[in-house]
């Protein structure tokens, strides 16, 4: 048999808040494919912000490697292109296709991933106006590129949905012209928020969004069978980081780098709707892609493959690393994470929150009324993941754990090391011509600056 179908299906913002996940957001299509696939519960993004965490988890290396310290629409960029998934797999014989978002590129960098053809570029339909038809026209560019496949060539489809990215006035979960739209009455907020009814409100309508993103999926999937190709092609879905929360998206607790990630290959051990407890990164994609394809790991890949997990149970990592360099404003951070602790180093640690790289919402208005812009930052933060599954009690000053954070300081500054993380030399250095929002600015929306080195605490 030869080389196996890769899609590659991910979505904006949406951490594990999905039905497969325990959490009351419908999601039939997603729970319907976590019953025919490998659904991993420790899954961890490699950054809790878009380019970074996406360029990851396609090359196979921590932003600081690849060279996306920033998003790519404000100047990061990937310091060797041919590092991508795409490219890898289209210099092995594949073809490859691009359908809706991917954000490791900018427009002008894009010809150099890899990537065959742009689906969602070839003869939109005038319909394709606003953010809800863009993700219904992404789904069906997919399917029509899967429908059309006559099995001669093995394909990569990278499927990118935007939803659920919070979108429109007020950054909701969608535009104004549908919101709002989720029903507040019988809804629970994330584990790090308040109940109040905005905040109930502001998650209702995710949940909205998330049910739009998982019927985009269905369709995909579909297709996928229709075509009769679904017993030959890996499908990884996946998200980028957490939801676009304060305290969530942008922080490196399991609240911002947690991601739903699910696999299903018939032909492997990847089926029957199993679930594995292991710690897992999205850097262990790119390897466990290269198995189940029959194709050999390139040397720069820093990830392990997963198969050993799926065959035999066996434990791939003890420890899983992230970091933050700039999303909407500088704000360096590294972090390691066992299944026992996690560990937060701050670098350049301020007054409050970095308010730019918070989204707007009306759950962020709630809580600057309550005084969050003044709540001190700390260099470094320690939690227990038994006692403190929410990541919400700082262990770091506490007498008891010494011994425990002198060994996760230690994990992390043996990582950084080994991957010459540019922290270490005191200093950091943006992209020519990356764009940023000051730390003292209070939102991400409005005019950019540009970018200039950052002189972080060794």
């Amino acid at each position: 048999m030869g080389h196996p179908n890769v899609i590659y299906i991910h979505s904006h913002d949406t951490g594990r808040y999905i039905q497969p996940y325990g959490y009351a957001v419908k999601t039939p299509n997603l729970q319907r494919f976590a019953e025919q696939s490998v659904l991993f519960r420790n899954a961890y993004s490699a950054a809790p912000t878009c380019s970074p965490s996406r360029a990851s988890l396609l090359t196979g290396q921590y932003p600081h490697q690849n060279g996306m310290v920033a998003l790519a629409h404000l100047g990061g960029r990937l310091t060797e292109p041919s590092h991508h998934l795409a490219s890898f797999l289209k210099t092995n014989g594949y073809a490859t296709a691009l359908a809706g978002v991917q954000h490791v590129a900018s427009a002008e960098r894009l010809p150099d991933l890899g990537y065959d053809r742009l689906l969602y570029t070839e003869n939109p339909p005038v319909w394709v106006n606003d953010f809800e038809s863009q993700n219904d026209w992404f789904a069906q560019a997919a399917c029509d590129y899967i429908l059309k496949s006559d099995g001669q060539q093995p394909f990569f489809l990278d499927c990118g949905f935007m939803l659920t990215h919070r979108m429109g006035d007020g950054e909701q979960w969608h535009t104004t012209r549908h919101a709002p739209e989720g029903d507040a009455r019988y809804v629970r907020p994330p584990a790090p928020l308040p109940d109040t009814p905005e905040v109930r409100q502001d998650f209702a309508d995710f949940r909205v969004a998330a049910y739009r993103l998982d019927a985009c999926v269905g369709r995909v999937l579909e297709a996928l069978k229709l075509a009769g190709l679904a017993h030959n092609t890996l499908v990884v879905i996946t998200t980028d980081h957490g939801i676009a929360y304060p305290l969530m998206k942008c922080n490196l607790t399991s609240h911002g780098t947690g991601v739903l990630l699910m696999m299903r290959y018939q032909t492997s051990g990847l089926h029957g709707g199993r679930v594995m407890d292991g710690l897992v990164s999205h850097v262990d994609l790119f390897p466990t892609i290269c198995e189940v394809a029959g194709l050999t790991a390139p040397d720069w890949l820093e990830g392990s493959s997963l198969m050993p997990m799926v065959s035999a149970g066996d434990t791939i990592r003890d420890e899983a690393f992230a970091e933050v360099n700039w999303h909407a404003a500088a704000e360096p951070m590294r972090s390691v994470r066992t299944l026992r602790y996690n560990y937060i180093r701050r670098f350049t640690p301020q007054e409050g929150p970095v308010l730019p790289n918070c989204d707007d919402s009306v759950t962020k208005t709630l809580l600057r009324q309550a005084d969050w812009d003044h709540r001190a930052q700390v260099t470094e933060e320690l939690y227990d993941l038994v006692f403190d599954p929410n990541e919400a009690c700082n262990c770091a000053s506490d007498v008891s754990y010494a011994d425990v954070l002198v060994e996760m300081r230690g994990r992390l500054q043996r990582w950084m090391e080994q991957t010459d993380d540019p922290l270490l030399t005191g200093r950091l250095e943006p992209w020519p011509d990356t764009k940023t929002k000051l730390p003292g600015e209070d939102s991400p929306q409005g005019d950019w600056s540009a970018a200039g080195p950052i002189t972080v605490e060794v």
